[in-house]
């Protein structure tokens, strides 16, 4: 019958009965001066009361002296007077007892100078109201709705406490309210389904999920409360009375489920006295319900009159404010006040013995029942107003939320089922939030997101650590002044979803608890997005694949033949061949290549040259593939046919070269044996893969995607695994060996600045964005989601990845700017021009001596002698020209001196001359 509790404020259980004695004068109608007098009863459930009420020398008394009456409000001017002929004088007897009724189960009269009539319910009974419903006494009930309710009582009783349905719908309203899909219901009695029907209506409507769980005989929620922190569950409900929920609470708060992260509501109407600073922490979002009128003119006197009789009886603790019990007995007093003044006015108010085993019935209660019914006042708990049923309508309850110090309205639940908020979200005040907070951050290694320093072994904290992440998390401490810690996640993954449900890496610390918020490249997804918060994208990107390029070859010093590949050059050598042999061949058959070369020379007229000799044949090709030409001229048809397709060809070839030469040396080309991820799959030659375990393996296992499906399965089946752990396993992997690689844009484009020998193949796979992940129902997401796209107007975070990606040994791939060429590209044809010239020289340097030595025999000097004469004349740079030394009579004969004569003369504009004979040329003009 009494439930212990541990809250010091809520430990007096006694049952309690009002009694209303109002008693007159039927003859003079004189208050207290007849004979006539009579007592009223309002029955009610037993309520709790603070600790120390009456606790005098064993026994329970209460002296409500300094209570003010509801008359002394109402109607001031009466002084004491409730109604005409009436006097109220309002008492508390408080019983360890059940109520019984009278003595010897029967009605008593008692009182001064006439007859009185008490009634007196048994307590946690349904008896006693059959009873009075029996004898058609009415029933006013200050506490919660039974469950089932009795249907007859329906027509026999009023109440002032708030009924089933509306405490059910009020709930769920909240709950949609605040986008709480799911949540977990604890119950402390067997009818706690029954009183919220229709909170668990809606939730079989909307097809969400509601645990529910019942507290056993032992009354210790800590079993309950470890199984729905295990199911991840954020949103609790407390259907319990105060001392229950505060048992609750408390060992919730012991269990660290009192923090941002988990939002109660609790069903019970004394949520005002449910004292929790010291116990939850300040960031705990707890809501509840209170009917308290605090705008009622004499709620002050209310409180101040409670209070005194607190320090009067129970001044060994604080008060801890009004219980609705209290309220809701001073409107129940002033409604069966208001009833029987408007009964008394309509008829004459009789008094009689009636015992509780008569078949009488009182006659003016069915009378008293209707007056009730229409009873309209303003009261300490809002406007009281009851429908046909005897139920309370067109009142308000307010929604409160726990703040730092006391209690905050966030709301305002309307008795025809209309909820107001303030916020669609907990208003949650920044600095009771983050401010000053020390969160704990999970991180993994990604380079650039999140690196070690160098000399990370010498530092401690998260000095160790840098990148773009922990710029960006430290530009969020200081726009939200919050302390962090960052830690490596334990598994090193990022984290995906187990066969037991379970998830691994960064979510599975998110789910459970460990860690406050993970800062890293983080990518958001929708299964991701069912067991865990997300912030805004920090960062958008996709999925991209990354390959090694073969460059070709470095330039070296013949890079100049590239253009051409070898088998080229061999057929333009056996063309340059081919042509010379045929025109050697064309210019000895054709008659028109024999000619005479000096026609006014009559001493040998049948002397024919062919100009064409061996050596012209072979040189005539060369000048014309130079694009330089020659002194040799073709004269027949022949001929000139080779020599115009000869040209032709060295055209096309020449041009040829000339544009491939400049691609050669200015670009390396780059050989990617696939183009898209359509090549990719339809290839077996390159293995190609993804992180394990992380949003790209996950987008692969879960696309619909007819080339994403085989590429999966392909992935999935090949042995050993394509799938790496980090990165710069995966980088490493596709430098080594033919294999591409999957991963987010940003990081290939990262990557790729860091080494020139690899590329992007293709566009991008999709679209998404990295976030901040926080565990689901987070507090801290909206306002770091207002961080995030304030660091993206002010271009902070744009300035922090130029920091992080620029600066690599590789420029943009769009930057196609012209660039000098080096000795490493055409250093090869100084090499020729070197070659050329040494050979030049040397062949220069056999004819010298060549010449010399004949000279030397011909004019019988030593060859030493003559070679310092030829060089002295060779070496004079003044000296355009000399004599020609003559030979002695021992030498050729005049015949053959005759014929080299005319050999050396040369036809010049039409003019004979000879380089020897230079007068005897002249004569012949």
């Amino acid at each position: 019958m009494f439930l212990p509790s541990s809250d010091p404020a809520l430990r007096c259980y006694l049952p309690v009965s009002l009694l209303l004695s109002s008693g007159w004068d039927q003859a003079s109608g004189v208050p207290g001066g007849g004979s006539g007098s009579s007592l009223w009863s309002v029955g009610f459930s037993p309520r709790q009361f603070p600790e120390g009420w009456g606790q005098r020398g064993g026994r329970r008394s209460l002296n409500l002296r300094s209570l003010p009456t509801p008359h002394s409000v109402s109607d001031p001017a009466q002084g004491g007077r409730v109604c005409p002929g009436a006097l109220l004088q309002p008492g508390l007897c408080l019983h360890r007892e059940p109520y019984l009724w009278g003595e010897g189960g029967e009605a008593g009269a008692r009182g001064q100078g006439g007859g009185s009539m008490e009634v007196r319910a048994r307590a946690g009974g349904a008896g006693w109201k059959q009873r009075s419903f029996s004898v058609q006494i009415p029933h006013i009930k200050v506490g919660p709705e039974e469950t089932p309710r009795l249907q007859y009582l329906r027509f026999a009783s009023v109440s002032l406490y708030p009924s089933n349905e509306d405490v059910s719908l009020a709930v769920s309203r909240i709950l949609k309210s605040f986008n709480y899909p799911s949540a977990s219901l604890i119950c402390a009695k067997a009818e706690c389904l029954l009183r919220l029907e229709e909170l668990v209506r809606g939730f079989l409507i909307s097809k969400e999920t509601l645990s529910v769980r019942m507290l056993d005989d032992s009354r210790d929620p800590t079993p309950l409360l470890k199984e729905i922190r295990d199911d991840k569950v954020s949103t609790i409900i407390i259907d319990a009375n105060a001392s229950i929920s505060h048992l609750i609470l408390r060992k919730a708060s012991e269990l660290g489920m009192t923090s941002a992260f988990y939002k109660y509501i609790l069903t019970t109407m004394d949520f005002p006295i449910l004292h929790l600073d010291g116990i939850v922490e300040d960031s705990s979002n707890i809501l509840g319900f209170s009917m308290f009128n605090t705008s009622h003119p004499f709620y002050p006197e209310f409180v101040r009159s409670l209070n005194m009789s607190w320090r009067e009886n129970c001044d060994a603790s604080t008060y801890p404010g009004p219980a609705l019990s209290a309220a809701l007995m001073f409107d129940a007093v002033h409604v069966v006040v208001s009833a029987v003044r408007e009964l008394n006015r309509s008829q004459e108010i009789g008094v009689k013995p009636l015992a509780c085993t008569s078949a009488n019935i009182w006659p003016h209660g069915t009378s008293l029942m209707n007056y009730l019914r229409m009873v309209e006042y303003d009261g300490l708990t809002g406007r009281v107003e009851f429908n046909s049923k005897g139920q309370r309508t067109n009142y308000t309850l307010r929604i409160l939320e726990k703040a730092r110090q006391g209690h905050r309205e966030i709301g305002v639940w309307y008795s025809n089922r209309t909820l107001a908020m303030n916020a669609t979200t907990l208003d949650i005040n920044l600095s009771q939030t983050l401010a000053n907070k020390t969160l704990v951050v999970t991180t993994i290694l990604e380079n650039p997101y999140v690196m070690r320093r160098p000399n990370f072994q010498a530092l401690s904290g998260n000095e160790r650590f840098e990148g773009f992440c922990v710029d960006m998390l430290r530009e969020l401490a200081e726009l939200l002044r919050f302390r962090y810690r960052l830690r490596l996640v334990e598994d090193g993954l990022y984290g995906a979803p187990e066969p037991n449900g379970s998830w691994t890496g960064m979510v599975g610390e998110l789910i459970n608890r460990k860690a406050d918020l993970a800062v890293a490249a983080f990518t958001i997804t929708a299964e991701r997005e069912k067991v865990i918060d997300f912030s805004k994208p920090f960062m958008t990107l996709g999925i991209s694949i990354l390959y090694r390029v073969h460059m070709g070859r470095k330039p070296g010093y013949f890079s100049f033949l590239d253009p051409f590949s070898p088998a080229v050059w061999l057929f333009m050598l056996l063309a340059y061949l081919a042509v010379s042999c045929v025109l050697f061949l064309a210019a000895r058959l054709s008659p028109y290549e024999w000619y005479n070369p000096h026609p006014c020379l009559r001493a040998r007229p049948h002397i024919l040259e062919n100009q064409y000799t061996l050596g012209n044949s072979l040189w005539f090709p060369v000048g014309g593939f130079m694009q330089q030409g020659s002194e040799i001229m073709p004269r027949a048809l022949s001929t000139r046919c080779v020599s115009g397709v000869w040209w032709a060809f060295t055209l096309i070839i020449i041009s040829s070269y000339t544009a491939n030469l400049a691609a050669f040396l200015t670009v390396q080309r780059m050989e990617v044996p696939v183009e898209s991820a359509d090549d990719l799959a339809d290839q077996t030659n390159i293995e190609y893969g993804t992180i394990h375990a992380g949003s790209t393996m996950t987008f692969f296992q879960n696309s619909r995607y007819q080339t994403y499906q085989r590429m999966w399965n392909y992935m999935q089946s090949k042995q050993p695994s394509v799938f790496v752990k980090s990165t710069e396993e995966g980088i490493a992997r596709v430098l080594n060996s033919r294999y591409a690689f999957l991963l987010e844009s940003t990081m290939n484009e990262y990557h790729r600045r860091l080494n020139c020998n690899l590329t992007q193949i293709g566009g991008l796979l999709d679209t998404k964005g990295y976030g901040i992940g926080m565990p689901l129902g987070s507090p801290f997401r909206d306002e770091i989601t207002l961080a995030i796209l304030q660091l993206q107007e002010n271009n902070r975070l744009e300035i922090l990845k130029r920091k992080w990606w620029e600066g690599g040994r590789c420029p943009k791939e769009e930057d196609h700017r012209a660039k000098g060429l080096g000795m490493e590209n055409i250093g090869g044809i100084f090499v020729v021009l070197i070659c050329g010239l040494i050979i030049a020289v040397f062949v220069a340097v056999m004819e010298f001596i060549w010449s010399t030595r004949r000279s030397a025999e011909s004019e019988e000097v030593s060859v030493c002698q003559e070679m310092l004469q030829e060089l002295r004349h060779a070496v004079s740079c003044r000296k355009t020209s000399r004599s020609r030394r003559r030979r002695r009579p021992g030498g050729p004969s005049r015949a053959l001196l005759s014929l080299r004569a005319v050999r050396e003369m040369r036809l010049s504009n039409g003019k004979l001359y000879s380089a020897g004979a230079g007068g005897d040329a002249g004569g012949a003009h």
